[in-house]
């Protein structure tokens, strides 16, 4: 468990990412640190928040929504991310209810979402998840299999969801430069389709463990929850 409050941990989980960001030339502002507060309470999130923090990443749909409704006077000033498996029955609470989801992997998804979303609301904003390890337990879609979907995802009309980039969570690694090796190839994924004409600006890679390789391969968001909140039951 780590020791030391929300608050503090906040401030040195920021400080490993500006290191990083010093060491590889990039200006700490364009990295978000993203606080995975799944199996913790609202409370939690309320310290969070009094201490600066603004987005918050989600794992499981109905837990999330209970925390989002139970933080109802803070909405405005929280920015709710699903960063966890979503499935097809789940997808209209999920339209309503957050600003971002990470973990598309199949158009059908999309084109829910973008059904789904209220229009009072602004678009919600989209990464897709690439298993960019190949593991066969983990979600995502083939690297090779990507520019048909990214493509598809960006030419959905109605303007309710919006396509930001891409999102991985690779094989753990003890080394640095082992690290480094997956998120490089995410960010060269990015690159790729924006030489095809998309408008990709999000690489939603590292988390407690190896934020630092994700932020010097270019990381724009990190997700990070166990050094932010403590170890989790």
């Amino acid at each position: 468990m780590i020791m030391g409050s929300i608050g503090s941990n906040l401030q040195e989980v920021k400080r490993r990412i500006d290191a990083a960001c010093a060491a590889s030339g990039r200006n700490a502002n364009t990295v978000t640190l993203l606080a995975v507060s799944k199996t913790f309470d609202g409370a939690a999130v309320r310290e969070a928040h009094a201490a600066g923090q603004r987005a918050f990443g989600e794992n499981y749909v109905q837990e999330a929504l209970a925390k989002i409704d139970g933080l109802a006077d803070l909405r405005a000033s929280l920015e709710w991310h699903l960063i966890g498996p979503l499935q097809s029955n789940k997808t209209r609470p999920v339209a309503e209810a957050f600003d971002w989801v990470h973990t598309i992997d199949r158009l059908k998804l999309a084109e829910r979402l973008a059904a789904q979303r209220p229009p009072g609301l602004p678009p919600l904003q989209l990464c897709l998840q690439v298993n960019i390890s190949g593991e066969a337990s983990k979600s995502g879609v083939a690297p090779g299999e990507l520019p048909a979907l990214a493509h598809a995802v960006a030419a959905l009309p109605g303007g309710r969801v919006r396509l930001r980039g891409l999102m991985a969570i690779p094989e753990p690694a003890a080394e640095l430069q082992a690290q480094r090796a997956p998120h490089r190839a995410l960010a060269a994924l990015v690159h790729a389709l924006n030489a095809q004409g998309l408008a990709l600006d999000t690489l939603s890679m590292g988390m407690s463990a190896d934020l630092e390789a994700a932020v010097m391969e270019g990381s724009t968001l990190v997700r990070v929850g166990s050094a932010i909140f403590g170890a989790r039951a």
